[in-house]
């Protein structure tokens, strides 16, 4: 007699590193990084802890390989044939966007930078454009290095994080302070703690580290 197979080995998809990692994105997305634990991703997947080991050693190499399963989702084309400041603009945009669909992704992805072959693409990316606007090696650097971690800033302080209580409490805060002391911060009690428009908050952010940058940028010399 043929033995049937049982329902749910059917039904659950066939455990692989990918599988992994998608069930820790979609837990993440829902509960927050910390949340995301052997013991609990193996209890989701309907599997014993140990089967997840087979796949990620340790949380820490787990965590390294979500962090470049999140860069993996940034596209970092860029039309070539535009200003090298619509291209540095394009693919910071690019990051933002991909890290607004998880902006706990953000401190996860500083972490382990250094061995993420996501990161390494996209700094190198960025370092492109820069040394082809004429930026040393070193003035690239240093400005990617700011410009990637001014990213990851702009969406671990995302606007509206803040339930609308606390919001409140702190905008109560800056209107009781002594006016005569501190007249501008009361004036802006309102803007300080509040953020109609997500989207211009983001946009405002890149068009303010892009304008910095090409403040700086070298200047062509002039044929005498």
């Amino acid at each position: 007699m043929t033995q049937l197979p049982d329902r749910d080995a059917v039904e659950r998809p066939r455990l692989s590193q990918a599988v992994v990692l998608s069930e820790a994105v979609s837990l993440a997305d829902r509960e927050g990084l910390a949340a995301v634990t052997i013991r609990r991703l193996a209890k989701d997947l309907g599997v014993t802890p140990m089967a997840l080991y087979w796949h990620f050693r340790d949380k820490g190499l787990l965590m390294a390989a979500l962090g470049d399963r999140i860069l993996g989702e940034v596209d970092l084309a860029v039309d070539g044939r535009a200003r090298w400041s619509e291209q540095f603009h394009r693919v910071l945009t690019a990051l933002v966007t991909a890290l607004r669909k998880h902006p706990w992704a953000g401190a996860l992805i500083t972490s382990s930078a250094c061995e993420s072959p996501g990161y390494l693409a996209a700094l190198e990316k960025v370092l492109a454009i820069l040394r082809g606007a004429g930026f040393s090696a070193k003035e690239a650097t240093d400005i990617s290095r700011h410009a990637l971690s001014t990213v990851m800033s702009l969406v671990a302080n995302q606007p509206g994080n803040a339930s609308p209580a606390q919001t409140e409490e702190v905008r109560r805060y800056y209107e009781a302070l002594p006016r005569e002391r501190y007249p501008h911060v009361v004036e802006a009690a309102g803007p300080l703690t509040t953020c109609e428009d997500q989207d211009s908050h983001y946009e405002f952010g890149l068009d303010l580290m892009v304008a910095g940058v090409v403040a700086m940028a070298p200047r062509p010399r002039t044929r005498r």
